[in-house]
């Protein structure tokens, strides 16, 4: 274990970039706790500055930026809408932003609080790491971490930091929102994903924006129709593409007003306040 940690020092200090994969858990209506979505995000870092963003995502942007190909977008895994954003750490100005996009407005949250923690007497060994516990209430939200020195890297999920190792997993008290490492990986470099031109707004208009979405025809930016399993794919301005059942939409009389539906972004936020 002494041979990893050395390892992992020294990689940092030659300015070695990794990459963490967690597998996160949302339930994202707050009236159906037994409705839970599973996704996938990666926390890059070259020891300077970290991004936290959605894997599937980021896989998919990736290959369109090459090919520039509908095509590539319409048959790309899905993901949740709601993990859009990139989230990104400077550690120098301990500073953290929040980025997403809006119909067509890239949006900047700067972030000026950070989790208090209490580190607990409590110690536990997680995917072979020595971890230790620690709690903090951030956000309107009581979170429960367990973070390992293993890994000297003050980071963790979403806007999670501050902890004297990187955290392994993490949850809050109602299990609405819980984090797993599970990969780590060397990468070449951090990607370059930062949306250009951002308009900065607070947290809580960017949860009344969402709250008060409705779907027109002029946030289309492309349409995919399937014969061969009957499904229309449809590519959003802000780069979502939402897929439906053709002969399922076929009976729907206020076709806007359904899929405003079901483009409803979450009512359970990972922050409450």
């Amino acid at each position: 274990m002494y041979k990893l940690l050395l390892l992992f020092m020294m990689s940092m200090a030659s300015a070695q970039s990794y990459r963490f994969v967690y597998e996160y858990k949302m339930k994202p209506d707050a009236a159906k706790k037994d409705s839970v979505i599973t996704d996938y995000m990666n926390l890059d870092t070259d020891g300077k500055k970290s991004y936290f963003y959605n894997s599937v995502k980021y896989q998919r942007d990736s290959t369109y930026a090459v090919t520039g190909d509908f095509k590539d977008l319409f048959q790309a895994k899905s993901y949740d809408q709601n993990l859009s954003y990139i989230i990104e750490k400077d550690y120098a100005k301990k500073k953290i932003s929040f980025y997403d996009n809006f119909k067509t407005v890239n949006i900047l949250i700067p972030e000026t609080e950070s989790p208090q923690w209490k580190i607990e007497k409590e110690f536990a060994k997680i995917n072979d790491m020595n971890c230790q516990k620690a709690t903090a209430d951030y956000k309107g939200r009581t979170w429960e971490a367990w973070f390992s020195k293993e890994y000297p890297l003050n980071d963790g999920p979403y806007k999670f930091s501050g902890l004297p190792g990187l955290i392994i997993t993490l949850k809050d008290t109602g299990t609405d929102h819980v984090f797993n490492l599970i990969q780590i990986k060397k990468i070449n470099a951090l990607p370059v994903i930062l949306p250009k031109s951002p308009k900065q707004i607070t947290f809580a208009e960017y949860k009344k924006a969402m709250a008060n979405y409705s779907f027109t025809n002029e946030d289309i930016e492309g349409m995919d129709v399937s014969k061969q399993d009957s499904r229309v794919s449809i590519r959003l301005k802000d780069g979502y593409v939402a897929r439906f059942g053709a002969d399922e939409m076929k009976k729907v009389q206020k076709l806007d007003e359904e899929i405003t539906r079901r483009l409803k972004r979450t009512d359970n936020f990972i922050e409450r306040k």
